[in-house]
């Protein structure tokens, strides 16, 4: 017979990994214990001595517990089992744990295991296997243990009638995982697929932006995402609405679902379980794994372009992070670092991946020196697929990452959603964890740079905001068409423009202004060269040294200015008319400045509808445009954004634009870090506005528009007025920007 004991919701205090907001922190604990035994002798009798006492069972149960750390509830639950088995000699119990502020939103999350002698057959004596055999059957290896979420309440778009499609409404979801192996308290760590709380996570980001007519396929969905990203073995769902019925305190469904629910073959690799988007790998790559780069000897971008170079000899580089300029870290008597990191796809396994790296280093220069001490190229394997790896030479993921900003920095340009497999934070949470912890110094620096390909220059993008000034060698431009045709009158005004503080001289030899008639490609090549040249040949230094843009939407305009000194594409199209020019920016490691636009200068005027959502239509656009360079090889740091004020926008958009500018490349956006620019110089809509027809009296228009811009972050103006515009950015600087 299976006669049993039961100690129902029995309160304890415990240290097992963290809480609902992450800290590591003691909290609560509900034990409920089933013990399996014969008390048929102790009811004959009524004599407790033949039963086993559940005060006794309750006070080293609960000093066990409150005595004892995990880092996994697995762990502890079957510490429990073992104590019961093993000091109360009973043949079987089933433990299940609750941890009721284990989630934010959530009533608990836990798990429920059973256990018998078998389980801990070689730590028992046979005599004590032997003795009280009442019960021989087995727990079934731990494959029957539980590991479960319990009322999840979250809130989504669910329903057939059509006002549940214009409000959201709670849902409450149910969750059990059956964990791929059995769990012991000598294996005290959790593996994703077992991690309630990433599993939470990752559904709860689908839930909430989910839209669903049926609760059916609701939980169909759920089931997919945990077994297909989180990986989970098999899955039970169960979703209730409590809105659903008027005379019923809900509806809803329950579906179990496994691996080949949805034919999906997880694989396991070296150690550990793997954790990437297959979507990502290219055919014929295997591995997703991140990189971080630094150097502080030498030409240190050109050192990291040159590893990245390297690197792609067995690998292809996906993406970059933008670029930084970092203090020195543990050795702090050293040059500041320039560092990135970069995601790539490979066949190398991390062995061989290290030592392709080790010989990129080697190849460059590096020499064994004293730890942590200057390097022209520092290569360090972060993440590689989502695995935990180990031997005498290579930790993955990186055992220090989690305390450098230089590091988690880059990795949340790329991997911001990413996470870690062993510390279950994505790398945006480890990023915001280091920042509020103790380890932290604001006297550390990590600042966001643009560099660019002439005499070192560097723009530290939170110093200040650049101004680029206007050069139209154009007879058509709308503002100052004809003005400097003559390669004399323009070299006067670009050394004008140098001397009134700008930081950029932008060059353009083709008018994008609406109904601009076409330029040919010869035209305004002539054009734009002989201006290019002088500058470059001037016998004064400021300006011969002044980084130099090409306005052009033509791949063979920018390659030909940048072979004679041009420094930066400005693309008003963003690749769109021409998308050979992403390979120009890459091959020559040159920054592009993507606007967006719709059609061409003669047809931008009539594609005006965005649908409602004028930012999110305008960064869905550009975010297309901005993947297809990166695809292209454009490095992320080389890339610039622009909204395209004037561009396929009515009198009423440029206004939105700027009024939600901060949007545009904010926290969680689609271009979220992106650099800005913002063209807003005496365009008719500061016209409209003032009632000025005449572009050149538009100044005082132009410096309120430039100051609502710098109020939101902008990073570059693009003016024709240089000396007012930067007397403009300089007050507005002191007010908003905060200075380093």
């Amino acid at each position: 017979m299976e006669d049993k004991i039961i100690i129902k919701d029995l309160e304890v205090h415990n240290i097992i990994g963290v809480d609902s907001w992450e800290r590591v922190k003691k909290q609560p604990i509900i034990i409920n214990l089933i013990i399996y035994t014969d008390i048929s002798h102790a009811g004959d009798t009524d004599h407790l001595p033949y039963s086993i006492d559940y005060s006794t069972v309750t006070k080293s149960v609960t000093k066990f517990s409150e005595e004892s750390s995990f880092k996994s509830i697995e762990a502890l639950a079957d510490a429990i089992a073992k104590l019961c088995i093993t000091e109360f000699h009973t043949p079987k119990v089933n433990i299940r744990l609750e941890k009721p502020k284990a989630l934010l939103h959530a009533k608990c999350a836990g798990v429920e295991i059973t256990r018998t002698k078998e389980d801990y057959y070689n730590e028992l004596s046979q005599s004590q296997v032997n003795a009280n055999a009442i019960i021989s059957t087995s727990s079934g290896n731990g494959y029957n243990d539980r590991i479960f979420v319990q009322d999840l309440r979250l809130n989504t778009i669910i329903g057939v009638n059509p006002w549940e499609s214009e409000e959201k409404q709670s849902v409450i979801v149910n969750l059990i995982i059956y964990p791929t192996y059995k769990v012991d308290s000598g294996k005290d760590y959790v593996i994703k697929p077992h991690n309630y709380r990433t599993i939470v996570r990752t559904v709860s980001k689908h839930v909430e932006e989910s839209k669903y007519k049926t609760v059916e396929a609701f939980a169909t969905s759920i089931a997919r995402i945990a077994i297909m990203e989180c990986h989970v073995n098999k899955i039970t769902v169960r979703v209730e609405k409590p809105s659903a019925l008027m005379f019923a305190a809900s509806a809803g469904v329950e579906i179990v679902r496994s691996q080949a629910s949805f034919n999906k073959n997880i694989s396991n690799t070296f150690t550990g379980v793997q954790n990437r988007d297959v979507k990502e790998l290219p055919e014929g790559y295997n591995h997703l794994v991140y990189i971080a780069l630094g150097s502080n000897m030498g030409n240190c971008i050109g050192n990291i372009n040159e590893a990245l170079r390297l690197l792609e000899s067995e690998c292809k580089i996906l993406d970059t992070s933008f670029m930084y300029e970092t203090s020195p870290m543990y050795v702090v008597d050293q040059p500041i670092f320039l560092n990135s990191a970069c995601k790539i796809a490979t066949n190398l396994d991390p062995e061989e991946l290290l030592i392709k790296l080790k010989n990129i280093e080697t190849n460059m220069g590096r020499t064994q020196t004293i730890r942590h001490g200057q390097r022209p190229i520092d290569l360090d394997i972060i993440f590689y697929d989502g695995i935990e790896y180990t031997t005498s030479t290579l930790t993955i993921p990186h055992q220090l990452m989690s305390e450098r900003e230089f590091v988690l920095r880059p990795l949340c340009d790329i991997a911001k959603g990413f996470e870690h497999p062993k510390l279950f934070r994505t790398c945006g949470q480890l990023l915001s964890h280091y920042l509020k912890s103790p380890s932290y110094s604001p006297n550390n620096f990590v600042d966001k740079i643009l560099p660019i390909n002439i005499n070192d220059i560097i723009l530290k993008w939170s110093t200040k905001t650049f101004i680029m000034g206007v050069i139209n060698v154009t007879p058509d431009s709308f503002s100052d068409g004809g003005s400097y045709m003559n390669v004399d009158l323009a070299l006067s005004h670009a050394l004008k423009l140098v001397e009134e503080g700008t930081d950029i001289l932008d060059i353009g030899g083709c008018s994008t202004r609406p109904d601009a008639d076409d330029v040919s490609i010869e035209d305004e090549i002539n054009r734009v060269l002989p201006i290019i040249r002088a500058i470059r040949s001037s016998s004064n230094t400021t300006l011969s040294n002044i980084p130099i843009s090409i306005d052009t939407f033509h791949s063979e305009v920018a390659e030909e200015a940048i072979q004679n000194g041009a420094n930066i594409i400005n693309d008003i199209s963003g690749g769109l008319l021409d998308e050979k020019i992403y390979s120009i920016s890459a091959k020559y490691n040159v920054p592009i400045i993507l606007q967006h636009m719709r059609g061409t200068p003669k047809t931008m005027n009539q594609l005006t509808d965005y649908n409602n959502d004028l930012i999110l239509g305008i960064s869905n656009e550009l975010y297309e445009r901005v993947k297809i360079a990166i695809n292209a090889g454009v490095k992320r740091w080389n890339i610039i954004i622009d909204p395209g004020i004037g561009f396929a926008k009515n009198f009423n958009q440029n206004l939105e634009i700027l009024k939600r500018l901060n949007e545009f490349n904010g926290k969680d956006s689609l271009l979220e870090g992106f650099p800005c620019l913002i063209g807003v110089s005496r365009k008719q809509f500061i016209g409209t506005v003032i009632n000025q027809p005449i572009p050149q009296n538009r100044n005082w228009g132009t410096a309120a528009a430039c100051t609502a811009a710098i109020s939101a972050g902008v990073d570059i103006l693009r003016v024709h007025d240089v000396k007012e515009m930067s007397d403009v950015a300089k007050v507005a600087d002191s007010i908003w920007r905060v200075k380093k």
